[in-house]
């Protein structure tokens, strides 16, 4: 997989997280839990998707 692949897979497992959040967030009995474990994920994503970035504007 190419970087640019890879980097597009990243940002729309990314927004797909940022819709899952809002979405969990709408419910009336919140799972903080999963609300807290998703953000994580997104973050963990968004990290990758900076060092990414950042990598392939050094070469």
């Amino acid at each position: 997989m190419s970087a640019v692949t890879h980097l597009a897979a990243l940002e729309r497992r990314h927004e797909t997280l940022e819709h899952q959040i809002d979405r969990e967030m709408q419910h009336a009995s919140r799972d903080v839990l999963k609300i807290n474990s998703l953000k994580r994920k997104k973050l963990e994503i968004k990290d990758e998707i900076a060092r990414l970035q950042r990598d392939n504007t050094q070469h």
